[in-house]
C-alpha cells in the first residue's frame, strides 16, 4: 500500500484512551510560592501584601507581614495583584486570608500573580440573606475580633442585629468589642448595663463638642478625611478605640450610617474611606462601603504626619441590613447568650426554651429577678427566643 498524504479527514477531536496520555492527578508543590495577605477583592482580582525579597516571609500573628507578629507595613512589604488558580475556581478567596502565591509577585504595574493555595484559616465570620437561606457568605477570614458599630441615635440602635452579630462572632471563634458612635446625641447607658454585665466589652465614641475639643486634638473622620464637610471626632474616644484594637484583626460591622466609615477615617486618616448620611424619613443609611478592605492600623496619628508605625488591622466592611445565622447549630446559639445558657441548665430535658415551654427555668428567673434588673433580664430573654423561634420556624 503506497503512501498518502494526510489531511482533514485523519484528525481525532476525540482521541481514544489509547490515542492519548491520561490526564495525572497531581499537581505541582509551588515549592517557590511566596505568602501574602488579602487585603482587598475587586471582581476577580486579589490585592495582596506580600513581604519584599530579602525579608523573613509569611504573615505575623497579629495579621502583619512579618516574623514578629506586627503589622509593619512600609518595612519592606509590596502590594501584588493576584488571581485565583484554576484549581480554585470553587473555593472563595476572601479578605483576610493568608494565601500561596507564584508567578510575577514584583508588584509592578501589569503584573499578575497567582494564588495557588489558601492557608489554613484561624476563624471565619460568616453570615447568611436570613435565618432560612443555606448560602452561607464568608464575611473575612483569620479576624481576632468582632467590633459591632452601632449608632445611639441617627439611626436608633437594634439589639437584635447586636445580639446575632455577637452570636456569630462566638461560633466563629472571635472575640465581641461593642463600639457605640453618637454618644454626643443619646445616652450609652442602657447599652452598656445590657451587655457589660455578659462580659461584652464596650466602647463609646462621640464627636467633639467644641472647637476647644478639635484643637486639643480631635480627629476628622468623615468624607475626605480632613476635608471639608468632615465630621470630627474627639480624640479621646478614638484613642480608647485605638487601645481595644492594637495588635489584632479586627473586623468591623454594622448598619448603613452609624459612623463606622467615619470611625475607620479617625483611626486611619490614610484610608480616606467615603461617608455618607442618614435619611431623615427611613433612618437609615447609605451604603458608602462596597466591599471589605484591610488596613493597617497606625500606632498613633499625629496631625500633618504620616503614620510610620502600625500595630494591628482593622477590616471595614459593606454596612448590611441583615445578618442571618442559618449556618449557626441551634444548639449553640444559647451558648452567646452567657447569662441565659447559665440558668438553662436547670431547665428539664428536651426543654426547648421557647415561650410556650413548660418549667423552663428562664421564666423562673425572670420572676425571681430585683426590679431594678427585670427590664434587661427581659429583654435579654426576648432577643433569646425570637433568634431561636427565627432558626427553628416557631413562633416566640
Amino acid at each position: 500500500m503506497g503512501r498518502r498524504d494526510i489531511d482533514e479527514s485523519d484528525f481525532r477531536s476525540r482521541p481514544s484512551k489509547r490515542g492519548s496520555r491520561p490526564r495525572t492527578k497531581q499537581r505541582p508543590e509551588h515549592s517557590d510560592a511566596v505568602t501574602g495577605l488579602v487585603t482587598g477583592v475587586d471582581r476577580g482580582r486579589y490585592t495582596l501584601l506580600v513581604k519584599d525579597v530579602g525579608g523573613a516571609d509569611g504573615v505575623g500573628e497579629a495579621g502583619g507581614v512579618g516574623g514578629d507578629g506586627g503589622a509593619d507595613v512600609g518595612g519592606g512589604e509590596k502590594i501584588v495583584t493576584a488571581m485565583k488558580a484554576r484549581e480554585l475556581t470553587r473555593t472563595r478567596v476572601v479578605v483576610g486570608d493568608r494565601v500561596d502565591v507564584v508567578g510575577d509577585v514584583s508588584g509592578g504595574e501589569g503584573s499578575l500573580a497567582r494564588i495557588v493555595r489558601i492557608q489554613e484559616r484561624t476563624s471565619t465570620l460568616r453570615r447568611t440573606a436570613d435565618d432560612t437561606d443555606p448560602y452561607e457568605r464568608i464575611v473575612v477570614a483569620n479576624a481576632d475580633q468582632l467590633v459591632i458599630v452601632t449608632a445611639l441615635a441617627q439611626p436608633e440602635p437594634r439589639t437584635g442585629m447586636i445580639d446575632r452579630c455577637v452570636v456569630a462572632a462566638y461560633d466563629a471563634g472571635m472575640s465581641v468589642l461593642l463600639c457605640l458612635t453618637k454618644a454626643d446625641l443619646a445616652s450609652p447607658d442602657e447599652l452598656r448595663a445590657l451587655y457589660e454585665p455578659l462580659g461584652v466589652e464596650v466602647v463609646v465614641t462621640r464627636r467633639a463638642a467644641s472647637d476647644g475639643e478639635v484643637a486639643d486634638g480631635g480627629v476628622a473622620g468623615g468624607g475626605v478625611a480632613g476635608g471639608e464637610g468632615a465630621l470630627v471626632l474627639a480624640s479621646d474616644s478614638v484613642e480608647e478605640v485605638r487601645d481595644r484594637l492594637r495588635g489584632l484583626v479586627s473586623v468591623l460591622v454594622g448598619h448603613s450610617g452609624v459612623g463606622k466609615s467615619t470611625l475607620i477615617n479617625a483611626l486611619a486618616p490614610a484610608a480616606q474611606r467615603a461617608t455618607g448620611v442618614v435619611n431623615d424619613v427611613t433612618g437609615r443609611g447609605r451604603h458608602t462601603s462596597t466591599s471589605a478592605v484591610a488596613l493597617p492600623l497606625p500606632v498613633a496619628v499625629s496631625e500633618g504626619e504620616p503614620a510610620d508605625t502600625f500595630d494591628g488591622w482593622v477590616i471595614d466592611t459593606p454596612g448590611v441590613r441583615s445578618f442571618g445565622l442559618a449556618h449557626v447549630e441551634v444548639a449553640h446559639l444559647l451558648h452567646a447568650f452567657e447569662d441565659l445558657d447559665e440558668v438553662a441548665q436547670e431547665c428539664p430535658r428536651g426543654c426547648t426554651h421557647l415561650a410556650d415551654a413548660p418549667d423552663c427555668a428562664l421564666d423562673d428567673w425572670i420572676d425571681a429577678s430585683p426590679d431594678d434588673e427585670r427590664p434587661a433580664r427581659s429583654a435579654r430573654l426576648t432577643s433569646f427566643r425570637r433568634l431561636l423561634s427565627s432558626r427553628t420556624g416557631s413562633d416566640a
